[in-house]
């Protein structure tokens, strides 16, 4: 990976990737005089190019330790979406452990996480190719699993070692019916195949040793459930050749939600809980299942995929953890059922964590400051970063704060979002004018969003762009009875959050709105849609792979999520009608304002003919609309040329709907019924 040193943005012009020259000022620099520039709203210019959204730096993610390795994923949008296994050794030197063009990436519920594992120095990760696990050693794979009668058949997550075994999760997909999920074992040299050690549930996930290797605890659940809704806590003996015997159950069920089961040094038995109505910390005793520090706060999130890390273990007996309170992160120590919260610079913590004795790694970041893989040490609060997402420094001038607003919505209640004005110190709007919104609402819907400096929200504050990203009801981070605020109401709840919100704005009159669009991807793309068909608030919509028909979502979509619904929306086709009443693309005619689509054509989540339906009602209707697909992409963008092409249309659409000239040189996106804008 190329080496790019930091540099402040405003000071920089940034050609985009198809080779244009960098955007010049009067004077014939590539920085601004200093000056403030009257213009509209969405057209000032900003320093945040289309093209650093993807060049400007990596993901973050998968954070674990091994002895004083540290290791992590950087997702990599200029290497074709890829995630490269990074290590930085006890000497300090950091390198790629994995080789040119490897991906270590599962496929397993299509969401995958939990793709590497390291114990000893030994690396194991599985190859999004073809889904097959290989021993990796001086960055030379070598196949440890078959090769699958189906190409990329069988999908391998979540991985343990137990001696010369690796203990894991396998989804085996067939030729018909639904994939078999088990717990597998297999040797470390790859000289015989995967045995399983149990099955009989539809999932599982989180096989955790004990540190004698007597003992494994893994979690389960069934259809209809999602894990969030409920789990199993099982714990059985473990033999050496892997083999389980006496299971037993030791906490969860259909109402209550166990995340992360996780071994003390010492052989106590740990895991999240959300019984009380917040998912908090508990541990096995004596056969009984005790809390160690009850808290209205959130220690565990949504297992949308594998590999979540929200506490570790310390140095005599205390425990570092992570948990979300109104809306932000917290990172604090539990010892002897006391809780120390540390004051370190972040709003924001990852989804991983590795520990040192003392010293824990993790990704943090904030409103301020770009997700970055940090090294915390709990006693002195010492913070240390060690890598971060963004590899160029952003004017703090430039940057747009997220503000935390609560709003009342509909039957008495009240919702989450964060706010983010526009910014740009280069440019002020002409008197009277207020700026056109966009409201983000976040895929799941099970899931949440964050605050975090991201580029892709700077991208649009800073060329005169008002946000509001919503929490929605039925967001995590705020407890069980909000998370189960969505339960039935999918569609309705969330549609009447997002549109409360954008009314909130109006009313106290920091928006315009005469100018209000609203876009998401997924369940996000999904509530765009139901406010472009049932209500007029929006002017304007964009929807990245979301669902218009729900029950084809309910028939035509990959196991982890077929039984998501019975929940959302109500058990299929029992609820046909409800189905239909929710559905944008049976009711089309509700439609009013333009709308752009953007979809994977590889997408196994969301298949394509979701969008394709909507499009060509669209256009039965003469409802100016624009539809971009992306031949490679699945569910959510991953190659830097679509990232880009796809902000580039979002872009161009409002700039056509709205009416403003953006300051950027965009390539023009086809938009169908053009003449009735």
């Amino acid at each position: 990976m190329r080496d790019a040193k930091s540099k402040k943005v405003r000071c920089e012009g940034q050609g985009a990737r198809q080779g244009k020259e960098p955007k010049r000022y009067p004077d014939g620099s590539a920085r601004k005089a200093a000056m403030t520039v009257t213009a509209p709203y969405g057209s000032w210019e900003s320093p945040i190019t289309i093209s650093m959204l993807t060049e400007a730096g990596v993901g973050l993610g998968g954070v674990t330790t091994d002895g004083g390795d540290l290791y992590w994923l950087e997702g990599r949008a200029l290497e074709g979406g890829r995630q490269a296994i990074v290590r930085r050794d006890a000497h300090g030197t950091v390198a790629d452990v994995t080789p040119e063009g490897f991906n270590s990436r599962s496929r397993v519920h299509e969401y995958g996480g939990g793709s590497y594992a390291v114990q000893d120095g030994v690396l194991i990760s599985c190859s999004f190719e073809d889904q097959r696990v290989y021993r990796i050693a001086d960055g030379e794979p070598m196949a440890i699993t078959p090769e699958p009668k189906i190409p990329a058949g069988d999908r391998y997550a979540d991985f343990v070692f137990h001696g010369d075994l690796v203990i894991c999760v396998r989804e085996r997909h067939k030729k018909d019916g639904e994939p078999v999920n088990t717990l597998v074992a297999f040797p470390l040299d790859g000289s015989d195949k995967p045995r399983t050690i149990t099955k009989g549930h539809d999932f599982y996930s989180s096989p955790r040793v004990s540190p004698d290797g007597s003992r494994i605890a893994w979690l389960s659940w069934d259809h209809p459930n999602m894990p969030w809704d409920g789990t199993e806590l099982w714990c059985a003996a473990l033999a050496e050749d892997g083999t389980v015997s006496e299971p037993e159950l030791i906490a969860g069920g259909v109402e209550e939600s166990i995340f992360q089961p996780e071994w003390s040094p010492g052989g106590v038995l740990h895991f999240v809980s959300d019984k009380t109505g917040w998912w908090n910390l508990f541990r096995l005793v004596d056969g009984h299942t005790e809390a160690l520090h009850l808290l209205d706060a959130e220690m565990g999130e949504p297992a949308w995929v594998f590999g979540l890390r929200r506490y570790g273990f310390l140095l005599e007996d205390r425990i570092f953890t992570m948990y979300y309170e109104d809306g932000f992160s917290r990172v604090a120590v539990l010892e002897d059922a006391s809780l120390r919260q540390l004051h370190v610079p972040f709003e924001h913590f990852g989804h991983s964590l590795g520990t040192c004795g003392d010293q824990v790694f993790t990704t943090a970041g904030g409103g301020s400051k770009p997700m970055a893989v940090v090294r915390i040490d709990v006693d002195t609060e010492a913070v240390k970063v060690v890598k971060e997402s963004l590899q160029i420094e952003l004017d703090p001038a430039l940057i747009s704060l997220p503000e935390a607003v609560e709003f009342e919505t509909t039957d008495g209640a009240v919702a989450h979002a964060f706010y983010y004005p526009p910014r740009n110190p280069d440019f002020i709007a002409p008197d009277g004018e207020k700026p056109p919104l966009i409201v983000f609402s976040h895929g799941g819907p099970t899931a949440a969003t964050s605050p975090e400096l991201d580029l892709n929200y700077q991208f649009w504050t800073s060329r005169g762009f008002a946000l509001v990203d919503v929490n929605y009801r039925g967001s995590t981070g705020y407890g069980r009875e909000y998370r189960n605020a969505l339960r039935g109401e999918w569609g309705i709840a969330d549609l009447d959050d997002c549109v409360s919100a954008a009314l909130h704005l109006a009313d106290d009159g920091h928006v315009d709105p005469e100018r209000m669009a609203i876009r998401g991807g997924s369940a996000g793309g999904y509530t765009t849609l139901c406010a472009l068909a049932f209500t007029d608030v929006f002017a304007a919509g964009a929807s990245y792979f979301g669902v218009g028909d729900l029950a084809a979502l309910a028939t035509d979509t990959h196991k982890f999520e077929s039984r998501y619904l019975d929940s959302m929306i109500g058990p299929y086709p029992e609820a046909a009608d409800v189905y239909e009443e929710r559905s944008p693309l049976h009711n089309v005619d509700g439609f009013s304002c333009p709308v752009i689509l953007l979809q994977g054509l590889d997408d196994r989540v969301v298949p394509p003919p979701q969008a394709e339906e909507i499009v060509a009602a669209l256009d039965a209707m003469g409802i100016p609309h624009a539809y971009v697909a992306f031949e490679g992409e699945g569910h959510g963008f991953r190659k830097a040329e679509n990232i880009e092409r796809a902000r580039e249309a979002e872009f161009f659409f409002y700039s056509s709907v709205f009416g403003f000239d953006p300051a950027d040189d965009l390539d023009p996106v086809e938009i169908t019924h053009a003449d009735a804008l």
